[in-house]
């Protein structure tokens, strides 16, 4: 069994957590990532901000997820009809 990766490092520095959890997708209506719900400009610009900052877009994240509409359609709707 190995140890960390150089990549796992970087995503457990010493800092208020990231609300990452490495599905980072931009939806392509709400342009916000549909891992963790942050906007495009606070994803890039997490590692300047104050962990006040931080910790304020944290709080307003679980209020974006009803923002992504689920995806019609696929296997469960036919198997609706």
């Amino acid at each position: 069994m190995s140890g960390p990766t150089e990549t796992d490092k970087v995503w457990k520095r010493d800092e208020i957590e990231s609300p990452c959890i490495k599905l980072c997708v931009i939806h392509p209506e709400e342009r916000i990532c549909t891992g963790c719900y942050r906007s495009i400009e606070e994803i890039t610009g997490w590692a300047r901000k104050t962990p006040e900052e931080r910790r304020a877009i944290m709080q307003e994240l679980p209020s974006r997820a009803p923002r992504l509409k689920k995806r019609r359609g696929g296997r469960a709707a036919r198997l609706d009809r």
